[in-house]
């Protein structure tokens, strides 16, 4: 069974012209940086849709989780 990707769309502390980071669950470095919120959503997107399993979690400029999209099959079955 094959683990969910979480890409976490988050605003970068650092100081610069890259307000926006995009960084993989259980990775310390980031996937990328970008000037705006907009960008690093669509490039989480690209990413969670290449893996088998994917999600993306979008946060405010405050931290808190905004929205999530999931993308591929749900890996568990439950009974409805």
């Amino acid at each position: 069974m094959s683990k969910r990707k979480v890409f976490f769309v988050s605003p970068n502390s650092g100081n610069g012209e890259r307000d926006w980071k995009v960084k993989m669950k259980g990775n310390q470095k980031a996937s990328g940086l970008f000037e705006n919120k907009e960008k690093a959503v669509d490039c989480a997107k690209a990413l969670a849709k290449k893996a088998l399993l994917g999600q993306v979690v979008v946060q405010n400029k405050k931290g808190i989780i905004q929205t999530e999209f999931t993308y591929g099959s749900d890996p568990e079955k439950t009974k409805g």
